[in-house]
């Protein structure tokens, strides 16, 4: 019997301290291993990016985090690609030396990975990045000219046909901070993520274009004491690799409710339309060149972490909601609370398990020991069913 291909959402929220996501693609062995056992993983850059570490993973959808609350609430559709071609936007902020390394690394990816960009941009006048804490712990922040923003990411949709979209934008350098210091020793929470988020979102809800981020900042002293969780964003002078690999197959994104709306399904904005392709996966001979959220079979959240968009959208749908326990973060928000219907596990190595046996369509209670009976319901106050 031919079946869809089984469909896996790996959400880790950005910038809520996640004790595994929340550093520098921390939680790209999760997502690889979740890739293994899945036929389509939809996740986000703070999942895949690790500055200038990265893997390619085939069957993976990389999915900024506007356009992914978009998808879960059946609004936007994923159409896979081969290859995008990537528009780079350099923050006027950047210091002269500074932005000659983020051009140096946009050509070593085009000379050495084969990746297809097109002339970069310069915004007309400093982003001008602030960074917040929130109450909750959390990090978010604001740019001062997001005009200047859109004014770049327009010229190179319209003039260069740029199909994804690339932001460098210089942050504040706070090297004697606190917070920095407790995130390189894999404490507390990223101080740039939420800022990050600030900025992709924009260009994505004012485009619907892929987009990701990466920061600019001069490098930091030499510290022997850094955690491997972090260890990545001490490798050179540009976190840009990582978002060039994962914008170059970002899949473009397909305006109109499923079978509803005004455009209806495949009608998508932006600049060009990136080498269209079908998505095949690894484990099966399946092929589909649309990805809608009815067509989610999983979706796997940190346990105390369960308030986003995304999320909440899911759990109105027939998806398998796994909470993973210990994947803490700052947030107090379990799937309990809000009256959303999951499966607990403690840890990502019994997240896959349950995923292995949901694909295969075994019952998880049939996997653990002391299965009980079935119970009769009744179609009165006195009467079993019976048949």
């Amino acid at each position: 019997m031919i079946q869809r291909p089984y469909a896996v959402v790996l959400i880790v929220p950005t910038g809520v301290g996640a004790t595994l996501g929340g550093y520098a693609g921390d939680a790209l062995p999760v997502a690889r291993a979740i890739a293994r056992v899945s036929d389509i993983l939809i996740t986000h850059p703070n999942v895949l990016n690790g500055a200038n570490l990265y893997w390619n993973l085939p069957n993976a959808l990389y999915v900024e985090g506007y356009a992914l609350d978009r998808f879960a609430a059946g609004e936007w559709g994923l159409q896979p690609v081969r290859q995008n071609r990537v528009g780079l936007i350099l923050d006027r902020a950047i210091e002269p030396d500074l932005r000659v390394r983020h051009l140096q690394v946009a050509d070593a990816t085009r000379a050495t990975l084969g990746l297809n960009l097109t002339d970069y941009v310069v915004t007309d006048a400093p982003l001008q990045v602030e960074l917040q804490t929130a109450a909750s712990g959390a990090s978010w922040g604001t740019i001062k000219n997001p005009g200047s923003l859109l004014r770049a990411a327009e010229a190179l949709i319209d003039r260069a046909k740029a199909e994804a979209i690339a932001v460098v934008a210089r942050f504040p350098d706070d090297v004697g901070s606190e917070v920095l210091q407790n995130y390189r020793h894999g404490q507390g929470v990223d101080p740039l993520a939420g800022a990050e988020a600030v900025i992709s979102h924009l260009v994505v809800r004012t485009f619907q274009v892929p987009c990701a981020h990466a920061p600019a900042l001069l490098p930091l002293p030499l510290d022997p004491n850094i955690s491997p969780r972090s260890a990545a964003e001490e490798l050179g002078y540009t976190f840009l690799p990582c978002v060039l690999v994962g914008l170059s197959r970002a899949p473009q994104l397909v305006r109109g409710r499923e079978g509803e709306g005004e455009t209806g399904r495949g009608e998508t904005r932006g600049g060009g339309r990136g080498e269209n392709s079908l998505l095949h996966t690894p484990h099966s001979t399946l092929h589909t060149s649309e990805v809608w959220a009815s067509e989610v079979d999983a979706l796997i959240v940190p346990a105390t972490a369960c308030g986003g968009s995304a999320i909440l959208s899911f759990s109105q749908l027939p998806v398998q909601i796994i909470a993973v326990k210990e994947n803490q973060t700052q947030m107090q928000v379990p799937p309990e609370k809000l009256g959303i219907k999951a499966i607990q596990v403690n840890s990502y190595l019994e997240a896959l398990g349950v995923l292995v046996a949901h694909k295969a369509g075994i019952a998880i209670d049939s996997l653990r020991p002391g299965l009980s009976s079935l119970h009769g319901l009744t179609n009165s106050a006195e009467f079993p069913i019976v048949e």
